[in-house]
Order: C-alpha cells, then sequence, then structure tokens
C-alpha cells in the first residue's frame, strides 16, 4: 500500500475566500495528493473558542479559530490558539505533517509543535505593509531558525531573505495559462462590464495602499474617453478616498473562474503601484495573467517588474500620467500585433504553476533528506 503524503498544515493570514492568488494556486495542488489544512488568522466569535472547519470543492480544509470577545489581549490569545491548534491535528488525526507559514505571526501559537518540516513561502515583506504589527519582523527572524526551506515571491525579496537562510529558493509569480487564455476567444464580457465603452484598460487585484490613486486620477482626467475598470476589494484604505469620474469604473471583487470574460473586453492591462514601502519587494501575480490573457501590460517601475520585463515588449514601464498615457497609447496598438502575441506566448511557455509546484516539492523533499542524514 502506497505511503501517504504528509499532510500540510498550513498559516496564513489571507482568507481562503479573499482573492485567488499564490497560497491558493499552490495550495490547491499540494491537495491533490495530501490533506491541507488552510488555517486562517483567528476571528472574534461570541461561541468562541472553538475550530470552524469547512472542505472547499478542491478538497483545502480552511480553519477558522473562533476566539472569544475577551480574548484579544496577545498573550491569552496564544494560549487559546495553542489549544485550538493541538485539539485540529487531534480531531483530524494530523501525525506526519509540514508547517507552511505565510505569516510568520502564526509562530505565537504554533512554535510548540514538531513537524516532519517547516516551510516559510515569503511573498510579501508584510512587515512593510499598513498597519503590520511591530513584532512582526523578530517573529520573522526567529521562523527563520526554525525553517527546513525558505521560499520568496520575487527576486526583490530573494535578494532581501537568501543571506537570512542557508536554504532560500527564488520562486516569482506563475501562471495558469490556460485558465486566461480563455479571454482570447472573445466570449461575451459581463452584464457590468459590457456596456463600458472602449478603449477599456483595466486592473484586477486588491485595491489597497499600493495604488498610485493621484496617478491613477491624472490619467483619468487627461484621457476622459479612456474607461478605467477596476475589480477587486478594496482593503485598508478608506473607499470614499478613491478618485471618482465617470470614466473610473470600481466593479468589486470578481471569482477567479470569472476574471477571463472580464479581461477580455479590456484593450489594456494596468499596474498603477506607488512607490512606497508596501511596493518595495512585490512581484505582481497579474503580469503573467494578463499575456496569457492577451493584454499588453503599462506598470509603473516596480522593482521586479523591470527586472523581469523592463527589456521586453510585453510590458510598457511609465510612472508618471504623461508617460503612463503614452505607454497606454503604444500598448493599445500592441494589442492587435500578432508578434506581441507570440512573444508573450514564448515568455509564457517557460512557467506554471504545476511546474513552480513541482520545483518546490523538488526543494522540499531534498531539504527533508537533509534533515534525515543529519538525525542519522
Amino acid at each position: 500500500m502506497a505511503t501517504r503524503q504528509p499532510d500540510i498544515v498550513c498559516f496564513s493570514h489571507l482568507r481562503w475566500d479573499f482573492v485567488f492568488q499564490r497560497p491558493q494556486h499552490l495550495l490547491t495542488r499540494a491537495a491533490r495528493t495530501r490533506r491541507v489544512y488552510y488555517v486562517e488568522e483567528p476571528r472574534i466569535n461570541a461561541s468562541g473558542p472553538a475550530l470552524q472547519v469547512s472542505q472547499r470543492a478542491n478538497g483545502i480544509n480552511v480553519v477558522v479559530p473562533l476566539l472569544p470577545p475577551d480574548g484579544r489581549a496577545q498573550h491569552a490569545a496564544a494560549s487559546v490558539l495553542r489549544g485550538l491548534i493541538n485539539e485540529l491535528l487531534t480531531r483530524f488525526g494530523v501525525v506526519e505533517y509540514i508547517l507552511w507559514y505565510y505569516t510568520a505571526a502564526a509562530l505565537s501559537y504554533t512554535d510548540h509543535l514538531h513537524p516532519r518540516l517547516t516551510v516559510y513561502d515569503c511573498m510579501d515583506e508584510l512587515a512593510a505593509f499598513a498597519g503590520a504589527a511591530p513584532e512582526l519582523a523578530s517573529q520573522e527572524k526567529a521562523l527563520f531558525e526554525r525553517a527546513d526551506v525558505v521560499f520568496t515571491g520575487g527576486i526583490s525579496l530573494y535578494q532581501s531573505k537568501r543571506s537570512q537562510h542557508r536554504n532560500v529558493h527564488l520562486f516569482p509569480s506563475s501562471v495558469d495559462a490556460a485558465h486566461f487564455a480563455r479571454a482570447r476567444v472573445g466570449a461575451g464580457e459581463p452584464p457590468d462590464q459590457a456596456a463600458i465603452p472602449h478603449p477599456k484598460l483595466g486592473y484586477c487585484g486588491v485595491i489597497d495602499e499600493r495604488m498610485d490613486l493621484a496617478l491613477l486620477a491624472d490619467i483619468a482626467a487627461q484621457r476622459p474617453h479612456w474607461n478605467y475598470v477596476l475589480l477587486g476589494p478594496v482593503t485598508k484604505i478608506d473607499a470614499a478616498a478613491l478618485p471618482q469620474s465617470d470614466n473610473l469604473h470600481y466593479l468589486g471583487a470578481k471569482a477567479y473562474g470569472d476574471l477571463p470574460q472580464y479581461l477580455a473586453g479590456w484593450d489594456v492591462a494596468l499596474l498603477p503601484f506607488a512607490k512606497n514601502r508596501a511596493t518595495r519587494y512585490i512581484s505582481p501575480t497579474k503580469i503573467p495573467e494578463y499575456l496569457a490573457a492577451g493584454k499588453p501590460v503599462v506598470s509603473t517601475s516596480i522593482a521586479d517588474v523591470v527586472c523581469a520585463y523592463g527589456n521586453t515588449p510585453l510590458v510598457s514601464i511609465a510612472d508618471s500620467a504623461a508617460a503612463f498615457i503614452a505607454a497606454t497609447e503604444n500598448a493599445i496598438r500592441q494589442s492587435k500585433d500578432a508578434a506581441w502575441f507570440e512573444k508573450a506566448d514564448a515568455a509564457l511557455a517557460r512557467t506554471s504553476w504545476d511546474l513552480t509546484w513541482a520545483a518546490m516539492i523538488e526543494a522540499i523533499d531534498a531539504a527533508s533528506s537533509c534533515d534525515r542524514r543529519a538525525l542519522g
């Protein structure tokens, strides 16, 4: 009888049902061959402490620890959460397992566990985000000491973290190209976008402190006949602060499965990110998705974007409103260029989430072998 793969118990700062991104892509692939428990940050609930566990169609077990209203104090919460995590492992018979972290904050209530292996998939510099806890940097240092293998979500993060751990691997944003290629077949647009006139310039993703709202307002004012479609939830900023005009269309969060239909109607895809602490280390997942959908991209000069695409015709880099508008005009012309599509497809052929997951498993297996040799 085949030996079951070790379970994965993942601790994340992101809600599973929030936006489908790196953790969801990787862990749905993990769930094909092993049990995966995705533990979200706790919620306060009058019936707490308790565990809320539900399974998604892709096999992921989503776990939400519930704390009582008086459980907000840090030390009290950590004690309760340790007990809830112990309950999770006991209830589901989790014995051989890998701990997989997206947030070092979870170490405060999981440092008593004894996994087969510890993985830190560092997808963002969370300590630089708005509202980050001041102790997060020291918690990450402690996680580096425990981790057997560290993955980074972009070249800037890799350069920052590689001196802090002996076993760091670069795995930048990848793509399910077949999913987004559905945008190229010209399927009908969803009703809330279909009536918006062309040219349509689109963005999809979280709308937060990383967005350059001043730039967005400026280009919208200077090109009032262009329409800007923004898909995604607004978080950590006041929605009332978003620039408003007749050609700015905030359509809200959309399901991952629906995104190709929206992208199908765009002429150009945009990444109007601000240059600030929160964007210093980001590696936007959206660029390969935009390219797979057949959309030329205009982005501000985020370091990882410049590194990966600055010398290609696939992404135009611009920071000022005038440069952004000129780049967008050029991108609209590129959207009808067959040669551009060939270059995009050639770039995409080198990456996929399946390939990324397979390479991660190789790194995990290598780290596991090293640990067994050390114990022997």
